[in-house]
């Protein structure tokens, strides 16, 4: 019997596009929750709600979490990189900056960790693409934050904490490649893990300064909702049937629909202005991040 050359497109595609969507509307919860939620609040809450989701099928499908504390202490490392640093950064940066520019900005996530695996390891002489891919992607960035009129209406602050969230995630893949990925864990009981810590070393500034205003409209607490259950819980379970489905290769190219996804809701949900350099800045970016990966050279 001869199988259907489709079958294998539709297994992966439908969970393609919900994590493209869940990823790029996360930026518009963000700035929802920020609404009774102070940046510690939404990090710890996004993660807390993302563990409890992870935990549950995690014990549905009968897996346990590790029991080694030096399998804790690098997944902790991971957390601290992935979840807890970026998570306030993007939510502190969203007070001050739209959710467009949060979404945009974090397409450059594959040109700081291609920056990161280059000055990490130096004996990996850089490739002619990735140097071009790199520049393409400077320059968007560039084009994106408007440098020519000094950042514009962006605040510097809120800037700066983005670029510091996205160079966080550049730290994160190189480490987890090393020192995570040989330890064989099933990607689920991974990513469980991961957040379940990100909760917990979020759990005393929440506790200190969590909430800023005792006002829980339904509009910012489902948005919390879905960016807890969903955008970090859920979502980890859908990449991974794409990895298993299409390959990383294919998974990884989620990140570039996520700043297109953030452009549109933040234009039609929040009506927040979007200026001329912005989508061009972010083309800039999405293909200064494909260049980088190789992804427009012919394979030979």
């Amino acid at each position: 019997m001869t199988s259907n050359p489709g079958s294998k497109e539709k297994s992966w595609l439908p969970a393609y596009i919900a994590l493209g969507i869940a990823w790029g509307c996360s930026f518009i919860f963000i700035k929802q929750g920020l609404h009774f939620l102070t940046p510690f609040g939404v990090a710890f809450g996004r993660c807390a709600l993302g563990a409890i989701t992870l935990l549950v099928i995690v014990r549905i499908r009968g897996q346990h979490l590790p029991r080694e504390k030096s399998t804790w202490f690098k997944l902790w490392i991971v957390a601290l990189l992935l979840n807890v640093f970026p998570g306030v950064l993007f939510a502190y940066a969203e007070v001050r900056v739209t959710s467009i520019l949060a979404g945009i900005i974090n397409a450059a996530t594959p040109l700081t960790t291609l920056i990161v695996i280059l000055l990490l390891f130096r004996d990996e002489k850089p490739k002619r693409y990735q140097l071009v891919g790199l520049l393409f992607g400077a320059v968007g960035v560039a084009t994106v934050l408007g440098v020519w009129r000094g950042l514009g209406h962006n605040s510097l602050i809120g800037v700066f904490a983005l670029l510091a969230a996205v160079t966080c995630y550049g730290f994160s893949f190189p480490f987890t490649r090393k020192y995570v990925l040989p330890l064989g864990l099933r990607p689920d009981v991974m990513a469980t893990t991961q957040i379940t810590v990100a909760s917990i070393t979020l759990l005393p500034f929440f506790l200190y300064n969590g909430i800023s205003h005792d006002q829980f409209k339904p509009i910012p607490v489902l948005s919390m909702l879905a960016l807890g259950a969903i955008g970090t819980g859920i979502a980890y379970i859908w990449n991974f049937q794409i990895i298993t489905a299409a390959g990383s290769s294919i998974a990884s190219t989620v990140t570039y629909i996520t700043p297109l996804v953030a452009v549109i809701v933040g234009v039609i949900f929040l009506g927040e202005g979007i200026t001329w350099n912005e989508p061009i800045g972010a083309i800039l970016v999405v293909l200064g991040a494909a260049i980088s990966q190789g992804r427009l050279t012919r394979r030979k």
